[in-house]
C-alpha cells in the first residue's frame, strides 16, 4: 500500500481525495509538501485574524487623545467585546471546516475580515461617532478570533500525529503574533498619513498634535485581499476531513472535551485576556508610563514560546508541560501583586510589574501549545482502547473518528478558552470599580489556576491516570 500511496494524491481541483499522512512513504514523497504549503498560507491568514480581533487593545487607549469622550469602563468594554464575540464565533466556526472545507473557509474568513477594519477606519474620522458604533465594530472584530478555531481544526488534518505538537504550535504561534503586530503597528501608522489623502484627513489631539487613527483599521487591509486571494488559489480541502456535524457533536458527551476547555481557559483564555487587558491595566496602575511602548511584549513572547511549546510538548509530554505551566502561573501572579502600586498611587514598580507579566506570557504561550498537544493523544487512547477488539476495518473507523473528534475539541476548546479574552479585561475593570484596584481579579486568578492544576494532575498527569499524554 505504501508504494501505491506515495503516487501524487488523487485530486478533483483542489480537493484531495486520498490523504494517509501517518504512511511514510507518502508523507515522504507527497504528504509533506501539501501540508506545508497548507501552513505557510495558514499562518499569515491566522496572524491577520488575531491583528484584527485585537484591535481595540491598541485602539480604545487613543480614543480619548481625539476627542471621544468615553469613560474607562467604556474603553474596557471595547477592549473586552471582541473576546466575548470572537469566543462565541469559535463556537460555529469549530465546525465548519468538516462540512465546507479548509481551502474555501480560510479564503472567506480572511475576506470577511475587511468589514470590521475599514468601518473602524471610517468611524474614528469623526468623533460624534455614536459610542454603538464602536460596540458594533468591536463585535465584528470578533470574527478574527473564530477563525482561529477553523484554522486549528483545519491544519490538525494534514499533519501526522508525531508532527501535529509542532504543526500546531507553529500555525498558532506564529498567528498569535497577530496580537504583538497589532499592538506594535498600530501606535506607528496613527502617526503619519500612511495613505495620505486616500482615506481621510488627520485627526487633532487636545495639544494640537496630528492623530490619523483610520490607519488602524485600513493598514491591514491590503494584506487581508492578498492572503485571501492566496487562500483561495493555494490551500486545499481534504475529502478524508469531511464529516457532518452530527460526527462532530458527540465530543458534547466527551468528559475530556469539557476537561480540556477548562485547561484552555487558563492557558490561551490567559494569553489572549492578559493582551487585551494589559495596556488599560498599565494606564491604570503606573499613569506616567505609556503603554503602548511595551504592551506588544507580552503578546509577543507568548506568541513565541507557544511555537516552542509546540516541539516541547512532542519531546517531552503535553501534561508535564502543562502542570508546571500552570504551577508557576501563580507564581508568576503573585509576583504582578507584589509590584503593583497601593491604592493611593504609592509605591509599586513598573518594571517588576512588566516582568512578571511577561513571565505570564511566556507560561502561558508554552500551555496552549502543550494543552493543544494533549487533545490528539488523549482521544487517540480512548478510541484505542473501545475499538481493542475490532477487526482492523473496524479500528480502521475508529482512528478515523479520533481525529475528526480531536479537531472537533481543538476548536471547540478554543472557543471556550477565547472567553478568557473577555473574562480577564472586564475582572479587571470590575476589581478597579469595586475595590480601588486590581488585586480582587488576580487572586481570583490564582484560585483559578489552582482547579487547573489539580485537573492536569489528577485526570492526565499522575501515575494511574486516567488518559496520560
Amino acid at each position: 500500500m505504501s508504494a501505491q500511496m506515495a503516487e501524487k494524491p488523487r485530486n478533483i481541483g483542489s480537493l484531495i481525495h486520498d490523504w494517509h499522512p501517518e504512511d511514510a512513504a507518502f508523507w515522504a514523497h507527497t504528504g509533506n509538501r501539501i501540508a506545508n504549503r497548507n501552513l505557510t498560507i495558514s499562518i499569515p491568514a491566522l496572524l491577520l485574524a488575531f491583528a484584527i480581533w485585537q484591535m481595540f487593545s491598541a485602539v480604545a487607549i487613543s480614543l480619548p487623545q481625539v476627542g471621544f469622550q468615553f469613560d474607562t469602563n467604556e474603553l474596557f468594554w471595547l477592549a473586552a467585546l471582541p473576546a466575548l464575540s470572537g469566543a462565541t464565533f469559535r463556537i460555529f466556526y469549530s465546525f465548519v471546516v468538516p462540512m465546507f472545507g479548509g481551502r474555501r473557509w480560510t479564503a472567506i474568513a480572511t475576506a470577511s475580515l475587511i468589514i470590521p477594519a475599514v468601518w473602524l477606519g471610517i468611524a474614528v474620522q469623526d468623533v460624534s461617532t455614536p459610542y454603538w458604533h464602536f460596540v458594533a465594530i468591536a463585535i465584528l472584530c470578533g470574527f478574527g478570533g473564530g477563525n482561529f478555531s477553523s484554522s486549528m481544526s483545519n491544519i490538525s488534518f494534514f499533519y501526522p500525529k508525531a508532527k501535529q505538537g509542532f504543526a500546531l504550535g507553529m500555525n498558532a504561534g506564529l498567528g498569535n503574533l497577530g496580537v504583538s503586530a497589532t499592538q506594535f503597528v498600530i501606535p506607528l501608522v496613527i502617526t503619519f498619513g500612511l495613505f495620505g489623502a486616500a482615506v481621510g484627513g488627520p485627526q487633532l489631539g487636545a495639544d494640537g498634535k496630528e492623530f490619523f487613527l483610520q490607519n488602524a483599521g485600513f493598514v491591514w487591509v491590503p494584506f487581508l485581499v492578498i492572503v485571501a486571494v492566496a487562500a483561495w488559489f493555494g490551500m486545499h480541502d481534504l475529502a478524508a476531513a469531511r464529516s457532518s456535524f452530527a460526527e462532530q457533536a458527540v465530543i458534547f458527551k466527551r468528559k475530556h472535551n469539557w476537561l480540556m476547555c477548562w485547561l484552555y481557559i487558563g492557558t490561551f483564555g490567559s494569553f489572549i485576556g492578559f493582551s487585551a487587558a494589559m495596556p488599560m491595566l498599565t494606564k491604570t496602575q503606573f499613569p506616567d508610563v505609556n503603554p503602548m511602548t511595551y504592551a506588544f511584549l507580552g503578546p509577543l513572547v507568548g506568541a513565541l514560546m507557544r511555537s516552542a511549546g509546540g516541539w516541547l510538548a512532542d519531546k517531552l509530554g503535553g501534561a508535564l508541560l502543562t502542570f508546571w505551566v500552570f504551577a508557576l502561573m501563580i507564581v508568576g501572579v503573585f509576583g504582578v501583586l507584589h509590584f503593583l502600586p497601593d491604592h493611593a498611587g504609592n509605591g509599586g514598580n513598573f518594571y517588576g510589574f512588566l516582568g512578571s507579566f511577561l513571565v505570564l506570557f511566556v507560561l502561558s504561550g508554552i500551555g496552549n501549545a502543550s494543552t493543544f498537544r494533549m487533545i490528539p493523544v488523549i482521544f487517540r487512547t480512548l478510541h484505542g482502547r473501545w475499538s481493542a477488539n475490532e477487526n482492523a476495518e473496524g479500528k480502521a473507523a475508529s482512528t478515523r473518528q479520533a481525529g475528526i473528534e480531536s479537531a472537533a475539541v481543538i476548536g471547540f476548546s478554543s472557543a471556550i478558552g477565547a472567553y478568557g479574552g473577555f473574562f480577564i479585561p472586564k475582572s479587571f475593570g470590575s476589581s478597579i470599580a469595586w475595590t480601588g484596584g486590581p488585586e480582587m481579579a488576580l487572586y481570583g486568578f490564582v484560585g483559578f489556576y489552582a482547579t487547573c492544576l489539580v485537573v492536569t494532575w489528577w485526570w492526565y498527569f499522575r501515575r494511574g491516570a486516567e488518559t496520560p499524554c
